[in-house]
């Protein structure tokens, strides 16, 4: 990424923004599609790399910018990978993250079985069209209640593999150090050199 400098990030979940402008080089100015008054696509892909891949082109050919677009979410085994792709879709339909967490506590309450992976899928897209995307997941246990009120999302039920506490109870900075969009970044940025 020497020859960028600035850099439109396609989301427009604040969570989202500050995570993904954390994880780029400082140098590059961050730029957010509501500076532009560019109103989200619908997301019509029917896995995460499809609608990470729709979102940045989308962004890029709207802002004429290099743009960076991720969709993520929660896949829990004992609910047949649900929400998945679904995760914000289904979160919006229930009135918020906070009534989806504790729907997905209900629903594993009397249930031994609690693994789950957080998914993401990151892609940048040039003006022109060309994409570089990367996906990956993290392990964890879903808690059996709503813990801590620090990140955004599902963050507070889901316990990273060999931790303790959620996602919810640890501060960003140590997070994104460990998390789903921290994984698909480093991979990303492998990819990113071809351009």
């Amino acid at each position: 990424m020497k020859k960028i400098k600035k850099i439109l990030i396609g989301t427009h979940n604040m969570g989202k923004y500050k995570e993904i402008s954390a994880l780029l080089p400082k140098r590059l100015k961050k730029i957010s599609p509501i500076k532009f008054g560019i109103k989200p696509p619908k997301e019509t892909g029917k896995t995460f790399k499809d609608n990470s891949v729709l979102k940045a082109k989308y962004f890029a050919s709207k802002s004429g910018l290099y743009s960076i677009s991720d969709d993520s979410g929660l896949e829990v085994t004992a609910l047949n990978n649900r929400p998945g792709v679904y995760s914000a879709r289904w979160a919006k339909k229930l009135g918020g993250f906070k009534k989806a967490m504790r729907k997905i506590t209900y629903l594993l309450k009397n249930k031994k079985k609690r693994d789950a992976n957080f998914v993401c899928a990151l892609t940048l897209a040039t003006p022109d069209g060309k994409v570089k995307s990367s996906m990956k997941k993290l392990r964890g246990d879903i808690s059996a209640t709503i813990r801590g009120s620090k990140g955004f999302g599902y963050d507070s039920i889901f316990i990273p593999k060999g931790r303790k506490k959620t996602f919810g109870e640890i501060t960003r900075k140590k997070k994104m150090k460990i998390d789903h969009r921290y994984l698909a970044y480093q991979s990303l940025k492998k990819k990113i050199k071809a351009f």
